[in-house]
């Protein structure tokens, strides 16, 4: 004879049954009855900039108990490919640290999420329009800028002055034609006047060509985009072509190297002038001989001033993100006035917002704090950031032509054909 279920355990198996399932569907990112988990990939690496990421990801989470935050660490050397396979896997993380001129495809690929009607006033208004501009596609925003980095010029101080060279200002900068006669005075035997370190060419020649009227990308009035090599675009390929080639006020074997490469040869009086991110004060603080004396210059001046192209760093959300209002709540938080100073501070990097750039900390003259923040209203766009395909374009034509033609393989004639003909035919691909 079967046992009848007593009345209470009855009601409560059903019960039971209903709440598993329902704990089994509910939104990702929740456990049942826990908070909202979201995950955030930084790409910060220096120790102090990892050190503050991860401190406001504490204070977040101390203050919001019903939205936790996870820190990721990512890498910038693979982070293109990674949120690709992490994309397209549906394992994106939900708030994504990444650069501007990697945002195109990844926001036309529907891959992150609009954040136009998320963000805060306060935040929207506080960050100039340039910067919006550089993480719009269409009529979306697909990202926040937040820390951008002019390039500069790294000198060695003690030559300069005995070189009795005039020394530029971001009032008073050198043409590109006087940055040239300078490197020539400042070289001689076993000494070169600048050292271009050019493993990565093509973000470096097109965002200072924005000083000399430089466009090469322009957008007709179907939206697509064409390639055009006019003699503003062709000024600062020249100079450095001329310093390596006619000069020899740059040697040649720094071309392929990337900015650290080259720090040794500065310290060790082969190079007086290293063009450079803004953000590598922080190793020449760190690496710099005891008594060696440098300085921040501000990059050259041409038609256009002191104009430069930059690709902010960003704050993006996956599209497949379950909770994109708490993930742009995090972003609004990461990037308060005072949160971005220190975001700014640890990555030795200028703030995109108005309220954080008047930040006493960021007009000190110590270590060029100064110069580079009087760069900051020049700082426009990267000429790159909305151009579909540029990826493929950089990597396939870009990259190996100029490096020819700076190592003098191939002449100017050249270089614009392959940048014309063969950067427009693997562009025209992405725009059918």
């Amino acid at each position: 004879m079967r046992t009848r279920m007593p009345l209470a355990r009855a009601f409560l198996l059903p019960l039971l049954v209903v709440l598993l399932l329902l704990a089994g569907c509910s939104a990702p990112g929740r456990r049942a009855g826990g908070p909202i988990t979201l995950r955030f990939q930084s790409l910060a690496w220096q120790q102090e900039s990892v050190a503050a990421n991860k401190a406001l990801v504490r204070e977040w989470n101390a203050t919001h108990p019903d939205v936790r935050v996870d820190y990721v660490q990512g890498s910038w050397d693979s982070v293109h490919d990674q949120l690709l396979t992490s994309f397209e896997g549906g394992e994106a993380p939900d708030v994504i640290h990444d650069a501007s001129d990697d945002l195109a495809d990844f926001a036309y690929g529907g891959y992150l999420a609009d954040l136009t009607d998320l963000l805060p006033a306060r935040l929207r208004a506080d960050i100039p329009r340039a910067s919006w501009d550089t993480a719009t596609f269409g009529r979306g925003i697909y990202g926040v800028p937040f820390l951008q980095e002019p390039r500069v010029l790294i000198a060695n101080a003690t030559w300069l002055r005995s070189a009795k060279a005039r020394i530029p200002t971001a009032g008073h900068p050198w043409s590109w034609a006087e940055f040239r006669q300078v490197a020539k005075r400042l070289s001689g035997p076993g000494r070169y006047g600048v050292a271009w370190p050019l493993k990565e060419p093509v973000s470096a020649t097109l965002d200072l060509s924005l000083s000399a009227g430089g466009r090469l990308f322009h957008r007709g009035a179907d939206g697509g985009v064409t390639v055009r090599f006019t003699s503003g675009d062709a000024v600062v390929p020249s100079t450095v072509h001329d310093q390596v080639a006619v000069d020899r006020s740059a040697p040649a074997s720094t071309l392929g190297s990337g900015g650290s490469d080259t720090l040794p040869g500065f310290f060790g009086g082969r190079y007086a002038m290293v063009p450079l991110g803004f953000s590598y004060r922080q190793q020449i603080v760190q690496q710099a001989p005891e008594g060696f004396r440098w300085q921040v210059l501000p990059a050259p001046a041409g038609a256009s001033g002191l104009t430069q192209g930059v690709s902010p760093q960003t704050l993006s959300v996956s599209a497949d993100c379950p909770h994109k209002k708490e993930a742009a709540a995090f972003i609004a938080f990461l990037l308060r006035p005072k949160n971005m100073v220190r975001l700014a501070l640890g990555d030795w990097m200028l703030p995109t917002g108005t309220q954080a750039l008047r930040d006493p900390a960021l007009h000190t003259a110590q270590n060029g704090w100064a110069t580079g923040t009087a760069l900051a209203a020049h700082l426009r766009p990267a000429p790159a950031q909305s151009v579909r395909g540029y990826p493929e374009w950089k990597d396939k034509v870009a990259t190996p032509a100029l490096q020819e033609y700076y190592s003098g393989a191939i002449g100017l004639a050249e270089l614009r054909r392959r940048l014309v003909k063969d950067g427009n035919a693997v562009l025209a691909r992405y725009q059918r």
